[in-house]
């Protein structure tokens, strides 16, 4: 997978630059909306190729228990099924397992956990992660991985990785020996850094893993309850571990200030749950001013609250070009928080395009700012 660093920033690890994909080249720092079932939760393919997104974040996991493999079969992949022709990054379901920590057993075969769905049994191994994201025909597919809690001891923590490094291994052997069967065989495959908070065996961890060679390496297990500055100082201590020639992904982050300083310690690519779920809680971000050197660039309001109730304000610029803006320029404020005091569906979509939106915008200022502020 061809990565071009374009720009490095004087002032910080900061770095622009395009990443190639079957689907398309995405300009780096980028984000990724979250399709965890095949869609952004009220939202369409459409929607989201209107809001400008080239690519969405898909889980193996779900994907796998439902619509299952054999409907992904039948499609062609989840880029028909779903009707998307931008590109796709699949997680490989070790953090899905993770947060079942009551439903599951860790052993060296891989995962054993019973269904949120059924309670049925299923172990989900490195190899089987490999095949079902080879059938879903993910652009970019996620090693197995076990993602640990954050209060996790130092022992433990070592058991974990070695056996993580372990996985991720036999992934790679599993992803590259299927490669002829898959629906998307110039897809690539991205190692994931874990440890915790533990700098010492993050960077040893990151040197096994960039011994592996893997075409992009992901940051996983922050994002999780540590304290923010020890997740800055764990992603600043792998920057010089990680490959300067290959992307690099913080998964599940972050808040927009917290992108900002991530992106400063050289991250390329990002996905959040917080622009959706916190679109469907009445709980809207906007920009304050442009200068992203300073952490009050934005605000989040909560529509639903009494003060918007009279508020003509629209949810867009009425001098935005785009689609969308244009379609959120219609509604006011007042009008939303209508919607949701009356439980209209129709609240949580117009939430829900305000937040992408957002996000998508602030990584296109993000991108023009690396050489500048950032």
């Amino acid at each position: 997978m061809p990565f071009t660093v374009l720009k490095k920033s004087l002032v910080s690890a900061a770095r622009l630059g395009t990443l190639q994909t079957p689907h398309g080249e995405l300009r780096t720092p980028f984000f990724m909306p979250i399709a965890t079932k095949g869609a952004v939760k009220t939202l369409s393919s459409f929607d989201i190729e209107k809001l400008g997104s080239p690519i969405l974040l898909s889980n193996t996991y779900h994907l796998y228990l439902r619509p299952g493999l054999e409907v992904l079969k039948k499609f062609g992949g989840l880029h028909n099924f779903m009707s998307w022709n931008g590109a796709l990054l699949t997680d490989s379901g070790g953090y899905q397992v993770f947060s079942l920590a009551k439903m599951r057993k860790i052993k060296e075969e891989g995962a054993v956990f019973a269904s949120h769905i059924d309670g049925s049994r299923h172990l989900l191994t490195p190899e089987l992660s490999m095949e079902i994201q080879r059938i879903i025909g993910s652009d970019i597919a996620m090693v197995l991985d076990e993602c640990t809690p954050a209060n996790s001891e130092r022992k433990y923590l070592i058991d974990s990785l070695a056996r993580t490094t372990r996985w991720a291994e036999r992934s790679k052997q599993a992803f590259e020996k299927g490669r002829g069967e898959s629906v998307n065989p110039d897809a690539r495959i991205f190692g994931i850094v874990q440890g915790g908070t533990d700098l010492e065996l993050r960077v040893q961890h990151a040197k096994d893993l960039a011994a592996l060679d893997f075409d992009g390496y992901a940051i996983g297990g922050l994002s999780v309850g540590e304290p923010f500055a020890d997740a800055c100082g764990t992603v600043a201590a792998l920057d010089t571990v990680l490959p300067q020639d290959k992307p690099r992904y913080f998964m599940g982050g972050a808040q927009p200030n917290e992108i900002i300083e991530y992106v400063k310690r050289g991250v390329d690519m990002f996905d959040c749950v917080l622009p959706t779920r916190n679109a469907r809680h009445g709980m809207l971000y906007r920009f304050v001013h442009d200068d992203l050197s300073k952490p009050d660039f934005y605000e989040t309001v909560h529509v639903t609250n009494e003060k918007w109730k009279m508020s003509d304000e629209p949810l867009a610029g009425v001098d935005s070009s785009d689609e969308i803006s244009h379609e959120l320029s219609r509604y006011s404020y007042a009008y939303l928080r209508h919607l949701f005091t009356v439980d209209e569906i129709l609240a949580l979509r117009l939430a829900t395009m305000v937040n992408v939106r957002f996000y998508l915008e602030l990584m296109d200022k993000i991108r023009n700012s690396i050489g500048t502020i950032l």
